[in-house]
């Protein structure tokens, strides 16, 4: 029998073919698991044995999840200007009664984001959106030296114009603005380059962050985002939280057909903490422009108002070498004694905040988790209510804020002095490739205040039951599932 003549070449082809799949499947083993959690790699190296040379290229693309180099070595030298200005520093009460858990995750996030607590501050909170942005402009309005402007998305349109309306009445007074807005996050938003004209015809400095213009032959992993929100006035004033300036429907036309709206929540600071914020725009002005402002050094004055709140900044990142809004939260929700509660709006957790969590309520303490009814982006959103029947077991009450609102404020309050409020979600993304700012609050005040945003928070949402849960669709629960395993993909 005489054998075709392409037969030996197919033949061969088909065992290079065998070969190469070999080495790819041996090589992701030995490879892709190295300093990254279980499930990460679990979900990585299904991905590539399944679909290996699309898991490939999608691991070689996205597979780091660390800033370039030499990003990490100005992230290091902040840190070390932060530590040196702020050594001996004690603007701490000595005379109040704080929890005895306090002081160690105090020395926490001293040593992971090198910021001390700091006292003598005031903080005021302010959950309506475009009172926000009018009460931002109105900080700007009073700047008599410089305005300090990083927020993840930035867009002119109609409800954010007081704010950029500021902007430029700070310039024609003579005022320095800076301004740090994420490249992506804000490319992705209508408006962008309309905005970015806008900011150059009225003289205001701005870069974008964390850029991926490969024509400028910048280029690093597209999905590391800086997720900041802040703006700081003459050092006097700082703002932070959950909120980007643009409308609250975000301006996409899928939103608008469905009506939605985010719900956010700042805060407003005065006192030496906001010399902390200063020190993360400062931070990310030098990474994105190799200029250290001379004039406003990263240190923690003790000159500020006389408030009565001690506070702590915590930045993180993948600047970072560790998870430390992470262990943040994680060490808080082991130390609660009697109440914790939990407001994200992308709520997907790792193993260690899953077991934080359900080994709070199963302890006794009183735990409560505040999430959307509906969410805007399908995956996570999914991947999020995979978690919710182990927290309804587990005695954790899940909380849902009606739709079309998008409850898209971060924060945490812990029995009744501890607080956070910042950024970060409660998400592997927040945890590992977004740049997050977190503020740690000590005081009554504002964890009163705090209470009351939930208490209106709980009195509009729905509670979910068990019962309720466990009657979901077979669909749903396939939905979930899926989802759940592309989030660890990090």
């Amino acid at each position: 029998m005489d054998w075709p003549d392409w037969l030996p070449s197919l033949t061969a082809s088909a065992i290079a073919l065998l070969v190469v799949d070999l080495v790819v499947r041996v090589t992701a083993v030995a490879v892709v698991p190295v300093n990254r959690r279980p499930s990460s790699a679990l979900a990585w190296l299904l991905t590539i044995f399944f679909i290996p040379y699309v898991g490939v290229a999608a691991f070689l693309l996205i597979g780091n999840p660390k800033l370039p180099r030499a990003r990490r070595r100005k992230q290091r030298e902040i840190n070390r200007l932060i530590l040196d200005s702020t050594k001996g520093i004690d603007l701490v009460s000595t005379d109040h009664p704080w929890p005895p858990w306090l002081t160690g995750i105090v020395e926490l996030n001293r040593n992971l984001g090198s910021m001390p607590l700091v006292g003598g501050n005031s903080a005021v909170l302010c959950g309506e959106y475009d009172e926000a942005i009018r009460a931002m402009a109105r900080s700007i309005d009073g700047a008599r030296e410089y305005v300090h402007v990083e927020f993840y998305i930035m867009t002119k349109d109609p409800t954010s114009e007081p704010f950029f309306t500021a902007l430029e009445r700070a310039v024609e007074r003579g005022v320095k603005v800076r301004l740090l807005l994420d490249h992506v996050g804000s490319l992705r938003y209508p408006g962008y380059r309309r905005t970015i004209r806008y900011l150059d015809d009225i003289g205001v400095e701005w870069h974008p962050m964390l850029p991926v213009q490969l024509h400028k032959l910048k280029y690093q992993r597209p999905d590391l985002r800086n997720h900041r929100k802040l703006l700081v006035v003459d050092g006097d004033v700082a703002w932070l939280g959950s909120q980007n300036v643009l409308d609250r429907s975000y301006n996409k036309r899928g939103n608008l057909k469905r009506g939605l709206q985010w719900q956010d929540l700042m805060v407003r600071l005065e006192g030496p903490v906001v010399s902390g914020v200063e020190a993360m725009f400062i931070t990310d002005w030098y990474s994105e422009t190799d200029e250290l402002l001379e004039s406003e050094r990263p240190e923690v004055s003790p000159v500020g108002s006389p408030g009565r709140l001690e506070c702590q900044v915590v930045p993180s990142g993948p600047g970072f070498d560790g998870e430390n809004n992470l262990k943040l939260f994680n060490a808080l929700l082991y130390s609660a004694q009697r109440r914790i509660s939990i407001t994200s709006p992308y709520f997907v957790p790792d193993e260690s905040m899953l077991s934080a969590i359900t080994t709070a309520a199963e302890r006794g303490v009183d735990v409560e988790l505040f999430v959307s009814e509906l969410g805007d982006q399908a995956l996570v959103h999914y991947a999020e209510c995979s978690y919710y029947e182990n927290l309804l077991r587990a005695g954790v009450r899940i909380f849902r804020y009606p739709a079309p609102y998008v409850l898209h404020a971060k924060h945490m309050t812990v029995d009744e002095e501890v607080a956070v409020i910042g950024s970060s979600n409660m998400d592997m993304r927040s945890f590992l490739l977004d740049l997050e700012l977190t503020l740690m609050v000590c005081g009554r005040e504002f964890s009163d205040d705090l209470r009351r945003v939930e208490d209106e928070y709980r009195a509009k949402c729905s509670e979910l039951t068990l019962e309720q849960w466990l009657a979901r669709s077979r669909m749903q629960v396939i939905k979930e599932n899926v989802a759940r395993l592309t989030s660890a993909l990090q």
